[in-house]
């Protein structure tokens, strides 16, 4: 006998694993939609026709081996999906989209441990990463109806709003909203007729959770934004003055105390997030008198010093992301309300006015939804008074036109995005 002897691995319980070449390959070329992975095995992955989503198994063990090649070299028009089953996939949970699109790639996958999970120890082409999973859903809530209020609209992956769902939480207005944990939210701030620092979580389905004492001086007419992709921050707003201190939220909801004023004390301005690193900014804003400045925030939280502002200077303008790195800043009063917009670019820059379209107003609440659009929705206008219209805006940054209103008209409410589920 001649030949090379391969070394043999043991599993966690015992069993030889198999290396690549004893793998037991799969005789059918697979050309389905869908697979059932095996451990020890290998197969051949023909997407001619259609995109494969690859199932792996629910309970390996370490050092189980699967192996997949492109049969048809045809993986960069129709990709290969990895569902990991509740498994992690490089240390990324199994919320995450993992994507393999190279014309003649192989990849041959080893499960580690329930830390790291399915590791690629070889992809024969390039180490295609998990991508972020993308938030699909939005919520407003709280706001002023004639009176403070705690009601809750939820927004589906098409925009549609939903109608009132009975209020959690103390109910008040001029509060702020942002995402948090990837998939939830969080209200906090605010005034009932007496300033407040109580939060509300929103869990991935959308409901309210009830009060978390306040952490951080209370105060309203204050923003917030997403950063860090998993994290959020509040910051400036009205104690008994303008203000410029913040107060970071862990990727756990977790609200930390001040941090001591960094740019221009104000009120009533707008945040968003931007960028492929999760950066985000505050902009816009009221001193007296109103202006049109910007504070970027790092992707760790850190808030920087004044830059000179674009676009008309106002304030109760609400932001939002979409097209998955950029934001628009839209709506507020310029000395009268107002429906101009302008886009925020992917490194933070602040573009000049666009025309408005809508209802001008101020003071509405704005989330991104559906994975790379933006919500605009509620606010007050003249005439006319507290709305409910909403305005949808696309992956491309336009604005389109009233939708009738769902739900109470009110103003001063927020509104965030939540769920990875459409």
């Amino acid at each position: 006998m001649s030949g090379t002897v391969t070394s043999n691995v043991f599993k966690a319980s015992g069993v030889i694993a198999a290396t690549p070449g004893g793998l037991d390959w799969s005789s059918a070329v697979i050309t389905g939609s869908t697979l059932s992975a095996e451990t020890g095995k290998g197969y051949f992955i023909n997407t001619t026709s259609n995109i494969c989503t690859i199932t792996l198994p629910a309970s390996p063990e370490i050092g189980d081996q699967i192996v997949f090649a492109d049969y048809a070299r045809t993986w960069a028009t129709n990709n290969v999906i990895i569902d990991s089953n509740g498994n992690n996939f490089q240390g990324d949970p199994d919320s995450y989209t993992v994507d393999y699109n190279t014309a003649g790639q192989s990849l041959n996958i080893v499960y580690s441990d329930a830390t790291k999970g399915w590791i690629p120890v070889s992809d024969d082409a390039v180490a295609d990463v998990p991508v972020t999973p993308t938030v699909q859903r939005a919520i407003f809530a709280f706001g002023n109806t004639g009176s403070v209020t705690n009601i809750s609209n939820l927004v589906n992956s098409s925009g549609v709003v939903g109608s009132n769902v009975t209020g959690v939480g103390t109910s008040r207005e001029n509060i702020a909203a942002a995402g948090y944990g990837g998939d939830k939210a969080i209200f906090g701030f605010g005034t009932t007729g007496s300033v407040t620092g109580v939060t509300n979580l929103v869990n991935n389905s959308g409901v309210v959770a009830a009060d978390v004492a306040a952490v951080g001086t209370g105060r309203y007419r204050l923003s917030a934004t997403t950063y860090g992709d998993d994290k959020a921050i509040f910051g400036f707003g009205f104690i008994s003055a303008n203000t410029g201190i913040t107060n970071l939220v862990s990727s756990s909801g977790v609200v930390a105390s001040d941090v001591s004023a960094v740019g221009t004390a104000r009120k009533n301005l707008a945040g968003t997030t931007y960028g492929s690193s999760g950066q985000a900014l505050f902009a816009f804003g009221h001193i007296p008198p109103l202006v049109n400045t910007r504070n970027l925030v790092s992707n760790s939280g850190v808030v920087a010093s004044d830059i000179s502002g674009a676009g008309t200077a106002r304030q109760g303008c609400k932001g939002a992301s979409y097209g998955g790195d950029k934001s628009i800043i839209a709506y507020g009063d310029d000395g009268t309300y107002t429906n101009t917009s302008n886009l925020v670019s992917n490194t933070g820059v602040v573009a000049s006015d666009t025309t408005g379209v809508g209802t001008a107003r101020g003071n509405p609440g704005a989330s991104n939804y559906g994975g790379d659009k933006a919500i605009y929705g509620y606010g007050a206008a003249d005439p006319g008074g507290k709305q409910s219209v909403t305005n949808l805006v696309t992956n491309v940054g336009v604005i389109g036109s009233d939708v009738t209103g769902v739900g109470t008209t009110r103003t001063n409410s927020a509104a965030a995005g939540y769920s990875y589920s459409s």
